[in-house]
């Protein structure tokens, strides 16, 4: 009996071992393949992803706009999170709302300051 539950034990370690890996070769595909497609960005929209935990283009699915238009942004974010408020919606899709509009919201004033330098840069 004993040696029957260590195999079952090893088979699920195996199996969850195998998951992971899997997981971090998706992962790190999905990387390179951004960056392939020049989605890495400055190192500014590196961090601001890092921040949200999102892409932009995650941020942008989750919300369903393809433009950084603030009002729409806004109009969307705030449907979708006043569907997703309790009881009866999920605090999980209310959160991943909520950091998506943080995400645009960051890129939003990101280029708003490169604009500002290039302003800038210009008038000298």
């Amino acid at each position: 009996m004993a040696k029957f539950i260590a195999q079952v034990v090893v088979l699920g370690a195996q199996v969850v071992s195998r998951a992971f890996a899997r997981a971090l070769r998706q992962e790190y595909a999905a990387t390179q393949a951004a960056a392939e497609r020049g989605q890495g960005g400055s190192k500014a929209q590196a961090e601001a992803n890092l921040k949200a935990g999102m892409t932009l283009d995650e941020a942008r699915n989750i919300l369903n706009v393809t433009e950084l238009e603030p009002e729409l942004i806004k109009k969307h974010f705030e449907h979708l999170f006043k569907v997703n408020e309790r009881p009866s919606g999920s605090l999980y899709l209310q959160s991943k709302v909520f950091r998506a509009k943080e995400r645009l919201d960051e890129e939003l004033r990101i280029k708003q300051d490169n604009e500002s330098k290039k302003y800038q840069n210009e008038s000298t």
